[in-house]
């Protein structure tokens, strides 16, 4: 396959592909000959872009792949020297959490039951780009001293106690706590302040109170029925999991909302003007591909801001699932719950690649490490890997699946869902709004918006079957359970009005 700028994806199994640059590895490709049919030309150039950026030495394609702010969303980008804010984007450790019930299914059948959790949830986590807690009347409330404790100290037992949190859950986390570039927690309580003194975070306090709120987008909570599948193998993963067959799960999206956005931003504009005073050409001619040497004040001062929007996005997880349960408890008293797994897509670590340590960037790409890697060493996970949580749609539905040994050839990542194929105008232009409504009467599935969001219908992203067969095929991972959604809780502001 020859794209219009010259590019050239050349096949190396079912469901990879290599795409060369002309200099260095060529870019590792994940995907069947049909979904790398979807990758349009400038997401190729974007990732080409990414993969010739100083300091890079290797770049990796996902299934999921589309344009996004320098590199594409559904990558990651590897670099031992340089770290960059745009493969990390604008909504900091955007992330996947899994609550597993105690419920049968049958428990959310009625659809009356269904209509009052709804409410019951909305009426604790609010949805819709500047919602916060004010606009909700169940919420946690959280005034800006018990907020810079949150960002400074992520999922810590004090912040999980004073906002009613289970601190177990914490061990459910693949990171419950970021520290700062050194590598402690003083360098964020530093940082922190030094944005309040100046006020480079402007409505510090009014940002804090969107923690436990989903916002805009594609971010969503999705109750589920957890369908594991049938094999010795599977059934073991699933337990180690905390999966059960057959009962109620809650699925949720959204990242560090306003907080991070404002921390991304800020870090964007300021390298940007350096780049433009030091005269340093950008890779790609791209302004969202800025970068910072390692060890330099600029890397420093992206890494702080990073771990500060990462515990804002880990705490604001935690927090929507105990209101959720609290939810459920209200409407089917004795519910209970347990956390599966919370798992990010948007954030760059420190990890080894082949033999170095190196910063390991996730745009819309999410970890897979299998049995008997070293940094599930000490955890529940050790034995199996751990949980992989991948969001289709609510018709299709979702998958956690668990890494395999070739996800070495990924730097031990996959996509992170199943990737927009429509933008969001040209789905609001092409898709029909009673057909996305009629379709989701008849897959019985509820919702709290009275018409869905056309840039988020299913037939705004790629055909979900087609991922996991890239996913499967190139032997990455493999699935523990289907996710089945009864209802769907998303940004009802847009779509009612």
């Amino acid at each position: 396959m020859t794209a219009e700028n010259g590019l050239t994806l050349i096949p190396t199994g079912e469901a990879t592909a290599m795409l060369p640059t002309g200099r260095g590895t060529p870019i590792t490709v994940i995907g069947t000959e049909a979904i790398r049919a979807t990758f349009d030309d400038q997401t190729l150039q974007q990732a080409v872009n990414s993969r010739l950026a100083p300091g890079v030495t290797d770049v990796v394609l996902n299934p999921d792949a589309h344009v996004g702010y320098g590199a594409p969303i559904g990558c990651v980008m590897v670099s031992p020297s340089h770290i960059y804010p745009g493969p990390v984007g604008v909504d900091i450790k955007c992330s996947m959490s899994l609550l597993q019930l105690n419920l049968p299914a049958d428990a959310v059948q009625e659809r009356s039951t269904r209509r009052a959790l709804i409410k019951a949830i909305c009426e604790r986590t609010p949805t819709g780009p500047g919602m916060g807690q004010r606009n909700v009347p169940k919420s946690r409330r959280v005034d800006p001293t018990l907020g810079r404790q949150v960002v400074v100290e992520g999922a810590a037992s004090a912040v999980c106690d004073a906002l009613g949190i289970p601190p177990e859950w914490a061990a459910r986390c693949e990171d419950s706590v970021h520290t700062g570039h050194d590598e402690a927690r003083d360098a964020l309580a530093k940082q922190i302040d030094c944005h309040l003194a100046t006020g480079s975070l402007p409505k510090f306090a009014e940002k804090i109170t969107q923690l436990g709120s989903y916002g805009g987008g594609n971010h969503f909570g999705e109750c589920e029925v957890v369908q594991i599948i049938d094999s010795p193998r599977t059934r073991e993963i699933a337990r180690v999991f905390g999966l059960i067959d057959g009962r109620v799960a809650f699925l949720s999206h959204c990242g560090s909302r306003g907080l991070g956005y404002n921390l991304a931003s800020n870090q964007f504009r300021s390298l940007q003007r350096k780049f433009e005073a030091w005269g340093i050409p950008l890779p790609g001619g791209d302004r969202e591909l800025v970068y910072a040497p390692l060890g330099t004040p600029e890397a420093d001062a992206y890494l702080d801001d990073m771990a500060l929007g990462a515990n804002f996005a880990t705490v604001n997880h935690l927090l929507i699932n105990a209101l959720v349960l609290e939810a459920f408890q209200e409407i089917l008293p004795g519910t209970t719950g347990q956390l599966v797994y919370f798992i990010s897509h948007n954030i760059a670590r420190k990890e080894v690649v082949g033999e170095k340590l190196a910063w390991v960037h996730r745009k819309g790409a999410t970890r897979a490490f299998p049995a008997g890697h070293y940094t599930l060493k000490g955890t529940p996970f050790a034995n199996t890997g751990h949980p992989i949580l991948l969001p289709g749609n609510p018709q299709a539905g979702s998958v956690v699946m668990v890494a395999e040994e070739g996800a070495v050839k990924s730097c031990y990542s996959v996509n992170h869902g199943a990737g927009r194929q429509l933008g969001r105008k040209a789905a609001i232009r092409q898709l029909d709004q009673h057909t996305i409504d009629r379709q989701f009467d008849t897959d019985d599935i509820l919702t709290n918006c009275r018409q869905y969001p056309k840039d988020e219908a299913p037939a705004a992203y790629k055909n979900f079957d087609e991922v996991l067969r890239s996913v499967t095929g190139a032997g990455l991972a493999s699935e523990v359970a289907r996710l089945r959604a009864t209802f769907v809780i998303k940004d009802a502001s847009k779509a009612d009005d």
